[in-house]
């Protein structure tokens, strides 16, 4: 069998919303390794700086543009993206998880949140870049700088928070909603971490990159899992679920009428 016939061997048992999946990861994963050379090089450093020194007053380093209610805004927004906050959230929809008798999805949850801190510590650690010294930090920070550990589980909490919602939900507008909020809190914490000047640009880009990566692989775990009857299946999509009683019906009816005709 030649490499053509056993990829389409493959793809005929893998459904197209899990070969999107599969190509979103290992998209987010490139985009990561490919943001980390660059980081390792110095490749960066312009770009880095240049976007830090946009978010200040011109001649004035200390001031940050907008005064200071937005900066305080986005020391409210970065809080979102703090252990406190996703914890707190993390646990609130586990319980609810286990009130509609998710067991399964409120395990996968926790292993969600709980991976996500362990891969963001390793990575910390293992790169061990220095916290940005051209700006004065707006909060205190304590640990590495690549990636942003805020930006990463932002992603990661908030996106499987709202895959595992989605999963209970059989309106598709809310499924979106809930996946657009989730896009946009850890897109505002991002960017508060670079306006507070406590992180460099390509650290929250590695973040998000790193954090999309593993909530996707989140969802395609569940995915799996709900196929081979280990964890609580998707609720059918509302528009499906009336399109096939139609179908039913309309079936019903034909047999009634030809039962009938006999």
């Amino acid at each position: 069998m030649n490499i053509k016939h056993l990829i389409a061997a493959l793809t005929e048992r893998i459904e197209a919303a899990t070969l999107v999946v599969l190509m979103l990861i290992g998209g987010a994963l490139w985009a990561f390794g490919a943001l980390a050379a660059e980081m390792l090089e110095g490749d960066l450093h312009a770009f880095d700086e240049g976007v830090l020194l946009a978010l200040r007053e011109p001649g004035d380093l200390n001031n940050p543009i907008g005064g200071t209610e937005l900066e305080t805004a986005m020391r409210d927004l970065t809080a979102l993206g703090g252990i406190t906050v996703q914890v707190l959230l993390a646990v609130f929809v586990f319980t609810f998880l286990l009130l509609r008798g998710r067991k399964g999805s409120a395990a996968l949850l926790a292993a969600a949140v709980i991976g996500g801190q362990l891969l963001s510590h390793f990575f910390k650690g293992f790169f061990d870049r220095p916290r940005p010294d051209l700006v004065p930090h707006g909060v205190d920070v304590a640990t590495a700088s690549f990636p942003s550990g805020h930006s990463m589980m932002a992603a990661v909490t908030y996106l499987t928070l709202a895959v595992l919602l989605a999963r209970v939900e059989d309106r598709v507008r809310l499924r979106v909603f809930f996946i657009l909020v989730a896009a946009v809190l850890a897109g505002v914490v991002g960017v508060s971490r670079v306006y507070l000047g406590v992180h460099w640009p390509s650290d929250v880009l590695a973040g998000w990159t790193l954090g999309a990566a593993w909530a996707l692989a989140v969802s395609l775990v569940a995915r799996l899992l709900a196929k081979r009857g280990q964890i609580d299946p998707d609720k059918p999509a509302r528009g499906r679920s009336l399109a096939s009683g139609q179908l039913v019906e309309e079936t019903s009816q034909q047999e009634r009428g030809a039962a009938q005709q006999q």
